[in-house]
């Protein structure tokens, strides 16, 4: 029946990270004690003044359709919150709120690709990036910056992979699936060469915003020679554990954000009424779970970076945000156990699954075939466990 799909359809990959997560739930159902650090999502419940303000949005009867673009008090309270924590100005025209920041991102895409038009994609890279590029028709093409560069790519990188049918850049910082950040003068530095590029735009995916270890976030929206340009990507399911919530948004030039809010309003119309008065909450109302989260996400990176370091073989960084480290595992590609040979990165992770009893994901997914991806979004005991059980499978390879 496959041939009966659109070609749309058949031209694009399932999600790595949705079936690992899968393969990991059939084993837990079978009584075997996996560790999932193959999702990426907060172990935290969402905070209660959060579940509260839902409640009342309940009890108020917030329950019919809301306007496309979101609610007028959401727009306005994602509006301060980017004055108040970016320096940035956007008026509530700019901003379009959507069921999640998947969501936004791809009504972008869908909006300002054609046929043919290239986006570059930094890898690694989130594993719908490419995807939703096929999707508009449009063409990736990927910029490599390995662990020696702490997977961040350069301005001559950049300006080497502008060509005249390039249409935008996606930049994801803090990162998915590296948790690698760009500094101020990093993205200064990338800024200049776009100035000289104005057809090119920047999808700025910023949605692990408040899980960074060095301070401010910054923006690339910042800088005026290309804030005309850039459509800053964001939401709360990481920074306030909301991922089931579904809430995401954009603020952008004002013919894109309507662009956005014609297309939204035509496959499905306005997000969750209750969603979004809980997002309003989480954007006016106390910021010390922000905080508090981050807080312990630190402390499990400092724990699982010292862990990953201590096994032979493994080229470990330490990612300044987001809560994902990304080994190289390059030296294990090859190795055997049992007959079986490790020929890639999603071998290794499956060998992982199988052997350790541990979920992570290969770096084939993310355009990284050297590396796999481990979230350390659970506890400090289950990390220790994990590394220990994947330190006993690696041994086991020869």
């Amino acid at each position: 029946m496959k041939d009966l799909l659109s070609v749309r359809l058949t031209a694009l990959s399932p999600s790595e990270t949705f079936a690992m997560a899968q393969k990991s739930n059939e084993l837990k159902a079978q009584g075997i004690d996996v560790i999932n650090m193959s999702v990426g999502e907060p172990d935290f419940n969402t905070p209660k003044h959060i579940k509260e303000a839902a409640k009342k949005a309940i009890d108020d009867n917030f329950s019919f359709y809301s306007p496309v673009a979101g609610f007028p008090d959401l727009k306005k309270a994602i509006c301060e919150k980017l004055q108040a924590e970016n320096e940035l100005e956007y008026t509530p025209a700019q901003i379009v709120v959507s069921g999640g920041a998947k969501q936004s991102l791809c009504n972008v895409i869908l909006s300002i690709v054609d046929k043919g038009e290239e986006v570059i994609i930094p890898a690694p890279y989130w594993v719908s990036y490419p995807e939703m590029v096929k999707l508009a028709e449009g063409t990736p093409v990927f910029v490599y910056a390995g662990i020696e560069q702490n997977f961040k790519i350069t301005p001559q990188q950049l300006e080497e992979a502008i060509t005249p049918k390039t249409k935008a850049l996606i930049l994801c910082s803090p990162s998915n699936p590296t948790g690698s950040v760009y500094t101020k003068e990093e993205l200064a530095a990338l800024a200049g060469v776009l100035e000289k590029y104005p057809q090119v735009y920047v999808i700025a995916d910023e949605i692990y915003e408040h899980i960074n270890y060095i301070g401010q976030h910054e923006s690339i929206a910042q800088f005026s020679t290309v804030r005309d340009r850039v459509i800053v990507i964001n939401g709360v399911s990481k920074g306030y554990a909301m991922t089931g919530w579904r809430i995401g948004w954009i603020a952008a030039p004002q013919w894109i954000a309507s662009a956005c809010n014609m297309l939204q309003g035509q496959y499905t119309s306005g997000p969750s009424s209750i969603s979004q008065k809980a997002a309003l909450a989480a954007y006016t109302g106390d910021q010390s779970c922000v905080g508090e989260m981050r807080i312990a996400f630190e402390r499990r990176r400092n724990l699982i970076v010292e862990l990953l370091g201590q096994i032979p073989g493994l080229k470990v960084n330490s990612p300044m945000g987001a809560f994902y480290i990304f080994p190289d595992c390059s030296s294990y590609l090859g190795r055997s156990y049992n007959g079986k040979t490790i020929q890639t990165a999603t071998d290794l992770a499956m060998y992982i699954l199988e052997e350790a009893h541990v979920a992570c994901v290969g770096g084939d997914a993310f355009g990284a075939p050297g590396c796999i991806r481990l979230s350390y979004a659970t506890s400090d005991e289950s990390i220790t466990e994990a590394i220990a059980r994947i330190k006993k499978a690696l041994e086991k390879l020869s």
